[in-house]
């Protein structure tokens, strides 16, 4: 499974963007910030409540010098079918990546061997390719794309900033912290 702080490995997949099938690869994002959401499959309940909200907020990420990508274990003609029956998914204009053979989810630490689908995976991968945050959760509960935002602001500004860093519930504009300096007078 890929760690925190280490270079995410150059993956290949195709994806179903702008109503194109299209070969992509993560080092395609390199220079921005992307956020890999992991989700278990098209034509389910819960997966397009995130994939729209995500869609709703693609702005903000972009703004933020930040890419989305979402993956399953379908494949492009399966999320292409999709796209064209249902509303929800209709207002995605960020990639949907296709990944049948399971190979990018088990990188990542999210397949689900006896099922053939991926958890619901977060990951968020600076500019230079490193990993910074990820979170897997079970396949019932849902993201929000509010906090997937909040995070990648959060680290971007770590990025940004001379030592400083970002307390619980930290949005822009929020006061942050300074360790060696906040402790000073503490001591």
């Amino acid at each position: 499974m890929l760690k925190i702080g280490k270079v995410v490995p150059n993956l290949k997949l195709q994806a179903f963007h702008n109503e194109e099938i299209k070969d992509i690869s993560l080092k395609d994002y390199r220079g921005k910030w992307l956020v890999v959401v992991f989700y278990p499959a098209d034509f389910t309940f819960i997966c397009p409540t995130e994939l729209e909200d995500l869609a709703k907020k693609y702005d903000s990420f972009k703004a933020s010098n930040g890419e989305i990508l979402s993956i399953s274990t379908d494949t492009v003609f399966v999320h292409k079918a999709w796209h064209d029956t249902s509303d929800a998914i209709k207002k995605i204009t960020y990639p949907m990546g296709a990944d049948p053979t399971g190979q990018i989810s088990k990188k990542f630490g999210v397949y689900i061997k006896e099922e053939g689908m991926a958890l619901r995976g977060s990951f968020i991968i600076d500019p230079d390719g490193v990993l910074k945050a990820y979170e897997i959760h079970d396949n019932s509960i849902g993201r929000s794309a509010d906090e997937l935002l909040r995070k990648l602001q959060a680290a971007k500004f770590v990025a940004e900033a001379d030592g400083e860093v970002c307390p619980a519930n930290w949005t822009p504009g929020a006061e942050t912290l300074h360790p060696g300096l906040d402790l000073v007078g503490k001591i």
